[in-house]
């Protein structure tokens, strides 16, 4: 058996999009991976169908596997023939270990490829905007570990030497020695007034940071209750956060948001929530397909084919325009066959969908539901007119019902269908579960009744309860209600019914519940 290769991968300190190309197609590659705690759970998404996953993780006082069982696994996973990432928070090489999982690769004549990382003796200060050298305050650091029990850190550490060395101090793993560590630079010269900061899962939504003066932090971490892990940081340079703290201003930061929409159409919110400073946890409840029994993809064509003239084609959604331009193509038909008809769309996003394939809809209306656009076809509509409506299966009644009852013919096409999405992320359900998810986004009907039932199907007696410990936002008032007759409490609804109405709402929510706390 051929032997495999092993890369040794820095995950970077926390956010997932601080994880460099190179990693990213390591994992992407990887039969098995091989992770730890300080690695974000989202990169895991990046792996490819199959994929092991094995979790060696370790807190401070306790290990799920021993170093030099995580040595010997890699290589017994490698002899195997296996492709191997090993994902190690921050950078491999700085306190990462690297080198003793290396050797013994090195040792079996085994392939493997050491992929840095953005350490976080560098990220993790930046996100607390604090620049770990500045041309007036520090032109050097060392990075050092606190990690170890004071008689380790005396013999490896010549705290005379290292003190004043370099303007900035970076400790890493060393909150539980803060008062050792402060101590010891007061003794060999720092001066108590000394500005520090720890930062506690820097990058991430929990990050935390507290500031004070090497004589008064102990006192502070010990009364704020502050636990690892964190990024202690010692020198002037900690004064610049009070100007330069870009991250914590955002306006989603802190706030975990679980995304239920479509994979395929949850982009746009995902990467607003980022922008934001948020943390999407991409939770897909729905999926969208072709209908695949003959009678229905029979009646489709059918409607398609009709050689009788359409007055009307309305798109209540913008699956409505994809499928049905994915119908006509799949038929060989042309869109000119239906040029003697007046286009409308229910909203912006539906209107720049037929834009993209080079139709101008023509009734936009002000709000974005069947009411609203009923409201604005209003006297373009006759008795007797031919309207085509392409849409889901699950889309409600109201549209077609009112207009039938207004002397129109209405061929209703449910050119997709909305079904439960199969393949879900254990992690964002866990995290659901034990109360780490702030905001819940609900983008229609079908994500509020997906959610809740792919709850039930864990287990779940009341699939309600695990929302309750999170707000929960809806993009529009028919979606409100579903959520309402569910037993649910909505605490956010959009204002207009688009992923920027609920984006808007998502911030004012944030900042009611900010002021609030601060009160």
């Amino acid at each position: 058996m051929d032997k495999g290769i092993v890369y040794l991968v820095g995950a970077g300190p926390g956010d997932p999009k601080l994880i460099t190309l190179r990693g990213l197609e390591c994992i992407q590659a990887c039969d098995v991976i091989v992770y730890d705690r300080l690695a974000s759970p989202r990169l895991l998404r990046y792996l490819k169908p199959g994929a092991e996953r094995i979790y060696v993780g370790k807190l401070p006082d306790r290990h799920t596997m021993k170093q030099e069982e995580i040595n010997r696994l890699l290589a017994d996973l490698a002899l195997q023939g296996k492709v191997v990432t090993r994902l190690k928070g921050g950078d491999p090489t700085i306190f990462g270990r690297v080198g003793e999982e290396a050797e013994l690769l090195h040792v079996h004549d085994i392939p493997y490829e050491i992929v840095p990382g953005i350490t976080s003796a560098i990220a993790v200060p930046a996100y607390a905007g604090i620049p770990v050298t500045h041309r007036e305050l520090a032109s050097s650091l060392s990075i050092i570990t606190g990690h170890e029990s004071p008689d380790k850190l005396d013999r490896s550490i010549h705290w005379d030497k290292v003190t004043n060395a370099t303007g900035t101090l970076i400790f890493l793993m060393g909150v539980a020695k803060i008062g050792y560590i402060t101590q010891q630079l007061m003794k060999y010269g720092k001066p108590a007034a000394t500005p520090v900061a720890l930062i506690r899962w820097g990058t991430r939504v929990e990050q935390e940071t507290l500031t004070g003066t090497l004589e008064t932090i102990e006192a502070q971490v010990l009364a704020a209750d502050f636990r690892p892990p964190a990024v202690i940081v010692v020198g002037e340079v900690v004064r610049q956060r009070a100007q330069l703290a870009w991250y914590e201003r955002k306006p989603l930061f802190g706030t975990r948001v679980l995304v239920t929409r479509a994979r395929t159409q949850a982009s746009e919110l995902v990467q607003r929530i980022e922008q934001l400073g948020g943390e999407p946890l991409e939770y897909p409840v729905i999926e969208t397909r072709a209908p695949a029994d003959a009678a229905s993809a029979a009646a489709i064509e059918a409607g398609l084919r009709e050689r009788r003239a359409y007055d009307w084609l309305i798109f209540t959604s913008v699956n409505g325009v994809e499928y049905f331009f994915r119908w006509l193509g799949r038929l060989g038909l042309d869109i000119r066959r239906f040029h003697a008809a007046a286009v409308a769309a229910v909203g912006p996003a539906t209107a720049e969908a037929l834009q993209l394939r080079g139709v101008l809809a023509e009734v936009l209306p002000g709000r974005y539901d069947a009411e609203g656009l009923l409201e604005a076809l209003g006297d373009r509509l006759t008795p007797g007119q031919r309207v085509l409506l392409p849409r889901g299966d699950r889309a409600r009644a109201v549209l077609p019902d009112t207009l039938r009852a207004r002397g129109l013919e209405v061929v209703d096409l449910h050119v997709y269908e909305t079904v439960l999405a199969e393949h879900q992320d254990e992690d964002a359900l866990q995290m659901l579960e034990r109360g780490e998810v702030h905001l819940v986004t609900f983008t229609s009907s079908s994500t509020v009744t997906n959610l809740l039932e792919l709850l039930r199907r864990q287990g779940a007696s009341d699939p309600a309860a695990p929302l309750r410990a999170a707000a929960i936002a809806s993009i529009g008032p028919v979606t409100t209600k579903t959520a309402l007759e569910a037993g649910l409490q909505v605490d956010v609804e959009a204002a207009e019914a688009t992923i920027d109405g609920l984006i808007h709402a998502m911030i004012g929510h944030v900042a009611r519940t900010r002021t609030k706390e601060e009160a």
